[in-house]
């Protein structure tokens, strides 16, 4: 059986390329439609929540130039969400290290997977449309068409080695984030000592939401490699981290199903 054809577009907004994709046929002026506003509503959230952008909301409230009461409408409502993650997760994940407000850790989970289901999802509804999603710097928002045989297999790789697959996971709908040192270093700080989180090389876990699959990806960092006892909180994810030694854990809707000592073992 052939494959079906794929429609990707591409855009670097919020600091890192971000690819929409659909499966299948869909009607051009429709796809493109629903393109361009994924992107015109990416690039206004940047525009909003920028720690870059000297004319951010986020940067003018943490330098008193605005209240929070007169930005953007989204601000207040990323805030209560950031409010409820920093008590889901125990304070392993806070908007409000160092006592400025800085949702950088949210807002693109949250934006992408806004974007996928108010713009990319009516596609669905298309006759000879199967899939769509958004790749985020390797962060998924995935969505299938309810009658479609489809699955959107995730390939987790080695982070020593990106020639190599560690796991793949088949999402139909749902999201997959990636955290950890091995992109960028040490640059998650853990919000109970104040110093950057190490010992996780590779995060990633699985939930339905991006907004939701990124702050436990970032709490995953955060809590360490000999701690797992936030997976029976974060509902029904799955996900591997890989720590810096080479050993892999791995869970299934909150039970850790498999432990291997090293990569290579």
């Amino acid at each position: 059986m052939s494959r079906p054809p794929r429609l990707v577009e591409v855009a670097e907004i919020m600091g890192t390329a971000i690819s929409i994709h659909v499966v299948g046929d869909p009607d051009r002026t429709a796809f493109e439609a629903a393109v361009a506003a994924c992107f015109d509503e990416l690039r206004f959230v940047d525009r909003v929540f920028s720690p870059y952008r000297d004319d951010s909301d986020v940067l003018r409230i943490a330098r008193g130039e605005l209240a929070m009461t007169d930005a953007s409408p989204w601000v207040a409502e990323v805030a209560e969400a950031c409010a409820r993650a920093e008590a889901d997760t125990g304070g392993l994940f806070t908007a409000w290290w160092a006592g400025v407000f800085d949702p950088t850790g949210f807002v693109k989970g949250w934006s992408v997977e806004r974007a996928a289901h108010r713009h990319l999802a009516p596609l669905l509804t298309e006759r000879g449309v199967l899939a769509a999603g958004i790749n985020a710097g390797g962060d998924l928002q995935l969505l299938t068409a309810p009658a479609a045989d489809w699955v959107w297999n995730v390939a987790i790789v080695d982070p020593a080695d990106r020639s190599r697959v560690l796991a793949t996971l088949p999402v139909r709908d749902g999201a997959v984030a990636t955290s950890g040192t091995a992109e960028r270093g040490a640059h998650i700080v853990d919000p109970r000592s104040g110093t950057p989180a190490t010992g996780v090389v590779s995060a990633t876990v699985a939930v339905a939401g991006l907004a939701h699959a990124d702050v436990w990806a970032t709490a995953a960092v955060v809590a360490g490699p000999d701690d797992l006892s936030w997976i029976s909180r974060a509902g029904r994810s799955t996900g591997l981290l890989v720590d810096d030694t080479g050993r892999i854990r791995r869970w299934l809707d909150g039970v850790e199903v498999q432990v291997r000592a090293s990569i290579a073992g």
